[in-house]
Formats: structure tokens, C-alpha cells, sequence
């Protein structure tokens, strides 16, 4: 924080730019750190708050809108390498629908503050057919919010951060034998997690042209085919697998105790 914090005081709004940029697609920088130390240094004299804000929204409706159209054409695919860092990608990708789902596109006002749906949000609007414009509006409207909840943070709290900055620069060997341990403590966390969902990761398929035989078989009564495609990529003038029924995958739990016991049951998604 405190070497970001002097490369905005000396470098200014290229920093806040590339920071919020590279967070908008999906890399690992703290864009909220930057927003704050922008806030800072608007505060002491070293930019114009108006500038930092304008710089930090250009460059998270840029970052955005080229997630949300490579959301467009590579759909499922980048949804799924954006998840592929978590533990179970499937769940991750569902939660996300899900908050679309139920909170409708609306959830983009809020989606920056909300960690792992502000990664997901703009690529599973382009992947849901979203318009551009509507999803811009929206988007701009919750980048706005965000921009000026941390901008503000910095701005009038810059004396507290200078006094943290100070006593960083004091504890640094400290903050880095603090820092090493919370990594050790998180890298094992996330083995524990994986472990526990390692089963989870081996999902039983069958190939196409082996179900179709079974279908026409006489073993067809004992057959249900269940189309779980998940919200955004069904409606209901969607065409199915002729005899599948519908099941929505983020009512699972409710909706598959309708599920028959006496039947192979074969899911479909996107």
C-alpha cells in the first residue's frame, strides 16, 4: 500500500488509470487502494478530485466493456476460466446467475462491491445478450458509486492514511513477517477447501449418441431428461430436448425433491 500510495502522489492519475483498469479486466491489482490514495492526494493538494474520478470511471467503463463483449462471444468458456481460481467453478458461476436471477440486472449497481460478483458481473451480462447500453448505464451508475465511496475514503480520512503510510514505513519488516503468515494461513485454508471439494470436480457424462440409443430403446420409461440450463440462457419460448422437462438450477433444492427415485435421471445445461 505505501509504495502504490508514493507512485500515485508522484505519478498521479496514469496510476489511478492503470490500476482501475487492470482490476475492471480481471487482473489482480488493488483498484480500491488506488481510489483511496487518489482520494489522498486530492485531498493534500496534489491532484483535482473531479480528474481522479473522471480518470478512475473512463477507466473501469473501458475495463468493463471489453469483459462484458469478450462475455459476449466467449460466454460460458470465460466465465469459466474467471472462476477457475475457485474452489468449485460451477458454484461460482451459479452464484453469480443467481444474483442476476433474482435481483435482476439491477445487481450491476452494486455488483463493484461485492467481492467475486464484481469479477463475474460484466461477462455474465455479454454472456446473457444483455444491451451494451443498458448494461453501460447500469455499470456506470455502480462504477460511480464505488469510485466516489472510496475517492471519499481517502479524501477525507488522507491524515489517518499518512499516519498509517508513516508507521508502515517504520514496521516494514513486521508487516512482512505478518504478511507471510496470513499467506501461509490462506494457501492452507485453500488446500483444506479444494480437498473437501475435490469430490465435487469428477462429474459422471454420458455421450450424446449413447443416450439417444437408450431413448429409443425399450428402457425408455425409465429415462427422464432434465434441462438445468441456467438463467440467461433459457426462457420460456426456448426449444428443449424433445420429452425433458425443466428444472431451474438455482431452485435446486427445492425443485429436485419433484424428481422421481425410480428413474436414470440425465441433466443438460449450457
Amino acid at each position: 500500500m505505501n509504495d502504490l500510495l508514493r507512485l500515485i502522489a508522484h505519478h498521479g492519475y496514469l496510476i489511478v488509470f492503470l490500476v482501475v483498469l487492470a482490476e475492471s479486466l480481471d487482473l489482480p491489482l488493488p483498484a480500491a487502494i488506488a481510489l483511496v490514495g487518489g482520494g489522498a492526494a486530492a485531498a493534500s493538494g496534489a491532484l483535482q478530485v473531479w480528474w481522479v474520478y473522471l480518470t478512475a470511471v473512463a477507466a473501469m467503463l473501458l475495463g468493463d466493456s471489453i469483459i462484458f463483449i469478450l462475455g459476449r462471444y466467449a460466454g460460458w468458456n470465460l466465465l469459466g476460466l474467471l472462476c477457475r481460481v475457485s474452489v468449485n467453478p460451477e458454484t461460482c458461476i451459479l452464484r453469480s446467475a443467481e444474483l442476476f436471477y433474482k435481483r435482476g440486472k439491477k445487481i450491476l449497481l452494486v455488483a463493484k462491491f461485492i467481492p467475486g460478483i464484481n469479477t463475474m458481473a460484466p461477462p455474465l451480462a455479454g454472456s446473457m445478450k444483455m444491451r451494451y447500453s443498458q448494461f453501460l448505464l447500469l455499470d456506470a451508475a455502480g462504477a460511480s458509486l464505488y469510485i466516489v465511496a472510496y475517492v471519499a475514503l481517502g479524501y477525507l480520512f488522507h491524515d489517518f492514511i499518512e499516519a498509517i503510510t508513516r508507521g508502515l514505513q517504520t514496521a516494514t519488516h513486521a508487516m512482512g513477517i505478518v504478511l507471510l503468515v496470513a499467506f501461509a494461513v490462506y494457501l492452507a485454508y485453500r488446500i483444506y477447501l479444494f480437498r473437501k471439494h475435490l469430490v465435487y470436480r469428477v462429474v459422471p457424462r454420458v455421450q450424446v449418441q449413447e443416450l439417444a440409443r437408450r431413448l429409443k430403446s425399450e428402457q425408455s420409461e425409465s429415462v427422464l431428461l432434465v434441462d438445468v440450463r441456467s438463467h440467461g440462457y433459457y426462457d420460456a419460448g426456448a426449444a428443449r430436448i424433445k420429452g425433458s422437462i425443466r428444472l431451474e438450477p438455482n431452485n435446486l433444492q427445492q425443485e429436485v425433491k419433484l424428481l422421481p427415485k425410480d428413474k436414470d435421471i440425465y441433466v443438460y445445461c449450457t
